[in-house]
């Protein structure tokens, strides 16, 4: 009994721990709850060489992302199949899409990925938000060094947000967010 009064702390702490390492989603919703979109960069402009972009629609029309520019909030987001963090997270990113589609236009770029692995991907899980796969050049401002990688950008292509790791993105911070920002 004397052990447990003493080391209460510590065994509530090292369990706390262990949950959050054994269970993605509290890590992602704890990160959420005490770091809401703390990444904006306010300062990082995109240029026109980082939106001329060719991208081949897997599950909708081929466009460049420059034609994007300057209509609507941009969510530019690379991932992979092969990307088990990109996975964990697009179940998120589809509830935002359906519910934020309207004032955000979706780009969502397959890296390192065979085609029919993306159809196929999509296909299993009934997703669709529109996915790309890049067919030119990926500027360095824009190409992701950690997988995914996902940028919100402004109708004049400012960096508002940068996220280099899975995230959820149907939070109440993000819907606030960009409900905010559309207002604007």
């Amino acid at each position: 009994m004397t052990f447990l009064k003493k080391n209460i702390f510590y065994l509530i702490s090292s369990a706390i721990l262990i949950v959050i390492l054994a269970f993605p989603s509290v890590r992602l919703k704890l990160t959420d709850m005490f770091f809401p979109i703390a990444a904006v960069e306010n300062a990082v402009t995109l240029n026109d060489s980082d939106y001329d972009i060719q991208l081949k629609g897997i599950n909708t029309t081929s466009t460049n992302l420059k034609n994007l520019k300057g209509n609507k909030l941009v969510l530019l987001n690379f991932w992979g199949t092969w990307c088990a963090p990109c996975r964990e997270e697009w179940p998120t990113i589809q509830k935002l899409y359906d519910s934020k589609k309207d004032k955000v236009d979706f780009i969502l770029v397959a890296m390192q990925d065979k085609e029919e692995d993306v159809k196929k991907f999509l296909q299993q899980n009934n997703y669709t938000v529109p996915v790309y796969i890049a067919e030119s050049p990926v500027t360095a401002n824009v190409l992701p060094k950690a997988f995914p990688t996902t940028f919100l950008l402004d109708k004049n292509g400012r960096i508002l947000v940068k996220e280099d790791a899975s995230k959820d993105w149907n939070s109440k911070s993000v819907h606030d967010m960009i409900d905010n920002i559309s207002v604007e």
